[in-house]
């Protein structure tokens, strides 16, 4: 809607990735307390996060570039960026600083013990984040969808003109906001531990849809009836109906045994 508009040298889309990364990081430190996590599992996980979303950036890029490189045969860095990608890269950073760093930081394995409450309330923060950054894609003309005359639609300056769009962005910003609110209902009031499932295979199935009603090139998937957002969209489901599985009947237990161990010096 507004790619030429910016303050600052910022442009719009710059700004609203940063307004959602700085409301995630409020949101988690105002309910870290209310889940349960000590200020030293919240202070070691803020630094994890702070490193993952640098990683997750760079990944985003990568992932983009192998798409393109998949279409084209041209391998081109900086064609863009895709939210599965920094997704992927950024969780993975803080996953694998979070238990091989915090093996040595945490003598008591307080980490391991509390490593449901920080995820169960990192992952809305991270649709919250998330849900800002379509915003910023709605008003700088990316990730649009396909043209339309319906009354929804919103004109977009694409390809040098302007055209009437699906506003697929912010069709999945209204969807991430609810999707926040939800996650944090559940983890609040009903203590439901399992956000990160919620959110895999909710998101999984809406981006999967979605992705109809979307027209911008993203490159290929490498599979011909598919989408790369698709085909990530099916793992995503797939991951996270396995993730709820295997904590519902494996760390579930784990984790409750970790914390006992944990407490019982202190209760001594």
């Amino acid at each position: 809607m507004f790619p030429n508009v910016s303050f600052f040298g910022i442009d719009l889309y710059v700004m609203l990735i940063m307004v959602g990364i700085i409301a995630a990081i409020l949101v988690f430190r105002f309910y870290s307390d209310e889940v349960g996590m000590s200020s030293k599992v919240f202070n070691f996980s803020l630094m994890t996060i702070v490193v993952g979303i640098v990683v997750g950036y760079l990944s985003a890029v990568l992932f983009q570039s192998w798409y393109a490189f998949l279409d084209t045969g041209v391998w081109e860095w900086g064609a863009g960026a895709t939210f599965y990608g920094g997704l992927i890269g950024g969780a993975g950073c803080v996953l694998l600083l979070y238990f091989v760093v915090g093996h040595f930081y945490f003598k008591d394995n307080s980490h391991i013990a509390q490593f449901n409450k920080m995820i169960s309330l990192a992952i809305p923060c991270v649709v919250l984040a998330h849900a800002f950054g379509r915003i910023g894609c709605l008003l700088d003309g990316c990730c649009y969808g396909a043209k339309t005359d319906a009354w929804f639609g919103i004109d977009m300056y694409i390809g040098g003109a302007w055209e009437k769009r699906v506003p697929v962005q912010l069709f999945e910003a209204l969807f991430l906001f609810a999707l926040f609110a939800a996650l944090m209902y559940l983890l609040l009031k009903r203590k439901n531990g399992y956000t990160a499932s919620i959110y895999l295979i909710a998101y999984g199935v809406w981006r999967f849809f979605i992705e109809y009603l979307r027209d911008d090139a993203r490159g290929s998937s490498g599979i011909d009836f598919l989408s790369p957002s698709q085909l990530t969209a099916i793992i995503m489901v797939v991951v996270g109906v396995v993730w709820f599985l295997v904590c519902k009947f494996l760390l579930d237990k784990y984790f409750e045994k970790v914390g006992e161990k944990v407490e019982k010096p202190h209760q001594a």
